[in-house]
């Protein structure tokens, strides 16, 4: 699919006032709320633009295949820092920064938005804009590119994407600890404090897993010092693919981003925490109500994973930001035609 296919789809939904549903892979469909329009499939417009390993960037068109560009990466030594799932390989790069999901290094290498230099994206007037560049400060003003990270498509239809990328780690260890919830946060957050390599930390079931990356050196003392058993690294891959058998509860996911000290909530359910604790994952029947109140409760909030679910998949938010977003999306899109209503009903 050419850039002028995708101008010509939306010149056309202007005009007959007729919203799209942006699509690419459709592996998160399940987030958000139903989407009405005419499916816009962003898979043809694919492939690498540019690479340039020595320079640590990369920019890709928004239909390609996130493992076409991780294995372009991985040939390099390189990698994308903030580890997006690839969902058994549909997702697309547009989609991993329209849905701005982040694997378990997330809180030590930063988020998906940290890594976007720059994007082109065809506005609801139907112009095609650069936003950013290639470079790593190039920025005067207000950053919209990193706002389109998360935005689930409802700014824009992205096209092109500038990435910062980092060389893979040179030695990796997985490992786990046996101990209860309580002493398993306390360590977390006295280890949090210290200089150890940890690039992933997953309490579940008793059990508290730990990924150290690094140089050899660096991987082999905090081994040596943490003290704890050797284990399988798939687990941190099945982890970001939501494979574990934890996911496979029929009950409804919650994604609760909380403090990362705080102790396992009293919500009935199961709890998997990650990311040291800030990120907790939650299959419960409970209501919505009761499942945001305690997050709100603690500073955090939550989100239904389970498509059907629940009415507002995302945290309401607060009138004043709602008008914030209104505003934004009246700017960057005008007739309202790019996945209305897939954040909230008012957008």
């Amino acid at each position: 699919m050419s850039l002028d296919t995708l101008l010509d789809a939306v010149h056309q939904a202007i005009a007959s006032a007729t919203p799209l549903r942006i699509r690419g892979g459709d592996s998160k469909a399940f987030l958000g709320r139903p989407t009405p329009g005419t499916p816009l499939d962003t898979r043809g417009h694919r492939g690498i633009v540019s690479y340039d390993p020595t320079e640590l960037v990369v920019s890709v068109r928004a239909g390609t295949p996130l493992r076409e560009l991780n294995a372009a990466l991985a040939e390099a030594g390189q990698m994308l820092p903030c580890e997006p799932p690839d969902f058994d390989g549909q997702a697309t790069v547009g989609g991993m920064v329209a849905a701005g999901l982040a694997g378990p290094r997330r809180p030590w290498s930063g988020a998906v938005r940290d890594f976007v230099l720059g994007t082109r994206v065809i506005t609801g007037t139907g112009k095609h804009l650069r936003f950013g560049g290639e470079v790593m400060k190039n920025v005067a003003g207000y950053d919209l590119s990193r706002l389109l990270a998360g935005s689930f498509g409802s700014l824009g239809l992205l096209t092109e994407v500038s990435l910062k990328v980092l060389p893979s780690p040179r030695c990796s260890a997985s490992l786990t600890l046996d101990l209860g919830p309580a002493e398993a946060l306390r360590r977390l957050t006295e280890w949090g404090q210290q200089a150890l390599p940890i690039s992933g930390a997953c309490y579940h079931d008793e059990v508290l897993h730990l990924r150290l990356e690094g140089g050899e050196g660096s991987v082999a003392a905090a081994r040596e010092r943490l003290g704890c058993s050797a284990a399988d690294a798939q687990f941190w891959v099945d982890l970001r693919e939501q494979r574990l058998p934890f996911f496979r509860d029929p009950r409804p996911l919650w994604r609760l981003s909380l403090p990362f000290n705080v102790g396992l909530l009293e919500l009935p359910g199961t709890q998997l925490l990650d990311w040291a604790g800030a990120q907790r994952w939650l299959k419960s029947d409970a209501e919505a109500g009761q499942i945001r109140a305690a997050a709100s409760a603690l500073g955090g909030h939550a989100s239904c994973f389970s498509s059907g679910a629940c009415d507002t998949p995302f945290q309401p938010l607060a009138p004043a930001l709602l008008r914030y977003h209104q505003q934004l999306k009246a700017q960057l899109d005008p007739h309202g035609i790019f996945n209305p209503g897939r954040l909230y009903p008012e957008l």
